[in-house]
């Protein structure tokens, strides 16, 4: 009596159960890192506008004319009846979230939708497909059907058919129990392995991760960081965050140029220096622990007040790094009169440079890199930033928090068991066709911030 009931009203089950903000915040950001979304930055950011927008409760509609503003970039006097960029690029929107549903997503238990006439995303639980049997006139006719084979058998046959699905049913159990047995084994053994032997990188790591809050590792937004060479501007933490590209259309700069940026941000850039940062920091992190990979310009306030988080690469390709300039004695900056990256020190010690130039050797690369360890923004949980002047010298900041004799030797300088919130200013080399060198130029604790 029960399915039928469903069956009859199919939107009973999914009143009962409304779906969440978490559960639509999760959904929309596994859309948008899907293959429909992933040559279209212009896309993304319209999904992530109206599905964010779409979470806050009471929020007002989401017009036209805004959406063309806060993600194409329009003015604020613009006539959107003219300009039907916000309806062409919303038309290839709704066919990319319908083509999601209907292949990488088909097991999704929660989807939504844009309809038509509007721009905020709808969302509703995936009801499952009953079929329904029309009942025999002739009972003793009627064949048995397995409630999940669909096969028929005769009535002659009950006792051998229940006792078919008793133990087909109780295999399945014994198969499950054993494999949840295997994948908790294996979490214990890998909880354990990433610092086995190692305990200055166990003192870190146990320290930054404390409770089994998320790990955000954020990946550097190298398209960004081409187009401020190109423009020769740097783009504000404000701009970055509204996706305000005023500035472009403000420029002196040719209509192609500015179509040539337009097409630069269109693209996900990322250095494979940043990339295997990434992989030695994600090496740390035990599986038991919740951790999320992302890219810079998917990333939101929200997250970095809420979780741990790992910035890779300076503030130029990551803006969020802006955000802990108050609590940085190094800081990592851009020189765009000689093209490249220096650190700043803003109050040197005796023997210490007030700015630190990386110097070309022959056959060697030299550089400088930057590792901060400081509470989130909100204080609720740590970050890491791992800002180099170039990506090589990023990877080579990361290869120091996983090297158990270079943190060793920075927790001797600590004189204590346990890490403090710290900056560390590294000079990186690399020989060719070697392994990194880091040697501790400089450092600073930040006992005030626990």
């Amino acid at each position: 009596m029960e399915i039928k009931s469903i069956a009859e009203n199919p939107s009973a089950e999914a009143a009962q159960y409304p779906p969440s903000v978490e559960e639509r915040r999760a959904l929309i950001e596994r859309v948008v890192a899907s293959n429909q979304f992933s040559r279209s930055a212009r896309l993304r950011d319209f999904l992530l506008y109206v599905g964010k927008r779409s979470l806050k409760e009471g929020s007002p509609d989401i017009h036209e004319q805004e959406i063309g503003i806060k993600v194409f970039g329009r003015s604020e006097s613009y006539d959107c009846s003219a300009d039907g960029i916000v309806r062409v690029n919303a038309t290839e929107l709704r066919k990319r979230i319908e083509s999601y549903f209907d292949s990488t997503g088909v097991n999704e238990p929660l989807i939504f939708e844009i309809p038509r006439g509007g721009y905020r995303p709808v969302f509703r639980r995936r009801l499952p497909k009953i079929v329904a049997h029309e009942p025999s006139s002739h009972p003793e006719e009627s064949p048995m059907v397995s409630p999940t084979a669909g096969i028929e058998t005769p009535i002659c046959n009950r006792p051998r058919f229940f006792a078919h699905v008793i133990w087909t049913l109780v295999s399945l159990s014994l198969a499950a129990t054993c494999a949840v047995l295997v994948q908790q084994n294996r979490a214990m053994q890998t909880e354990l392995q990433p610092w086995e032997g190692k305990p200055s990188v166990t003192a870190f790591w146990t320290g930054f991760l404390g409770s089994h809050q998320r790990i955000d590792v954020v990946l550097p937004d190298d398209s960004a960081s081409v187009v401020e060479d190109i423009a020769g501007q740097p783009n504000t933490l404000g701009n970055y965050l509204s996706r305000n590209y005023d500035w472009i259309e403000s420029s002196n700069m040719s209509a192609d140029r500015k179509k040539d940026l337009y097409q630069i941000l269109n693209h996900n850039l990322v250095t494979f220096g940043a990339v295997r940062a990434a992989q030695l920091i994600l090496n740390e992190i035990p599986a038991s622990y919740p951790h999320y990979m992302t890219l810079s310009r998917y990333y939101t306030a929200d997250e970095i007040k809420r979780n741990n988080v790992v910035l890779v690469g300076g503030k130029k390709a990551v803006p969020w790094d802006h955000l802990f300039d108050d609590e940085l004695n190094f800081l990592t900056d851009y020189d765009d009169v000689h093209a490249h990256g220096f650190v700043r020190n803003r109050s040197p010690k005796a023997g210490e440079q007030a700015i630190y130039n990386p110097i070309p050797v022959p056959s060697s690369l030299m550089a400088y890199s930057v590792i901060a360890y400081l509470p989130n923004p909100s204080g609720t949980g740590n970050a890491i930033i791992l800002a180099g002047t170039d990506s090589d010298a990023t990877e080579a900041a990361a290869e120091f928090l996983t090297s158990e004799e270079q943190m060793e030797r920075l927790r001797g300088l600590f004189h204590s068991d346990n890490f403090p919130y710290f900056e560390v200013l590294l000079k990186t080399s690399r020989l060719s066709g070697t392994s990194f060198n880091a040697e501790i130029v400089a450092y600073r604790t930040h006992p005030e911030l626990h």
